[in-house]
């Protein structure tokens, strides 16, 4: 689904450990690591597909994860020209970005949902680690996503730790 200016509506999710640490997704064939995202489709809000795509993404259900926040505003990157489809129309992505808790212990996260795996592999790593790490296209998305959750991963977990 794209919006009047040509991008995709899209949900980001920063999932968080009981210490505070985040997943770190790794893309099959080593394409590359990152958050779980995906797509709104017709007539979902932000949450219905914010909780589909962690599914789909991770294999946690609901009661797995607790929701500590959501993102303020839509955030938005545009994606490289190598990277859009054909015929032209999306430019980039707009996202509603979710914080979330693992409730769960790490073996409710599993790739196999039969759809295509999005992630083949993760790690849990330090709140900042992955500005260094993720496309340079998505990292001012990600900066201020981390920026405006930190607070809210704080307080749950009762001090600052970065």
């Amino acid at each position: 689904m794209l919006d009047g200016d040509g991008f995709r509506l899209n949900v980001g999710m920063v999932l968080i450990n009981q210490s505070g640490q985040v997943f770190w997704g790794q893309r099959p064939r080593n394409a590359g690591w990152q958050f779980p995202q995906g797509g709104v489709d017709e007539g979902e809000s932000a949450e219905q597909a914010m909780f589909r795509e962690l599914q789909e993404e991770t294999g946690l259900k609901p009661t797995d994860v607790h929701v500590l926040g959501r993102s303020q505003d839509w955030y938005r990157y545009h994606l490289p020209r190598r990277f859009r489809r054909k015929p032209p129309g999306c430019v980039g992505q707009k996202q509603k970005w979710f914080l979330l808790q693992l409730n769960s212990d790490d073996s409710a996260i599993h790739f196999d949902t039969g759809t295509k795996a999005e992630f083949d592999g993760f790690e849990w790593v330090s709140w900042w680690y992955p500005l260094g790490q993720v496309v340079p296209f998505k990292r001012d998305v990600y900066r201020r996503v981390l920026l405006e959750f930190l607070p809210l991963r704080d307080a749950r977990v009762g001090y600052s730790i970065d």
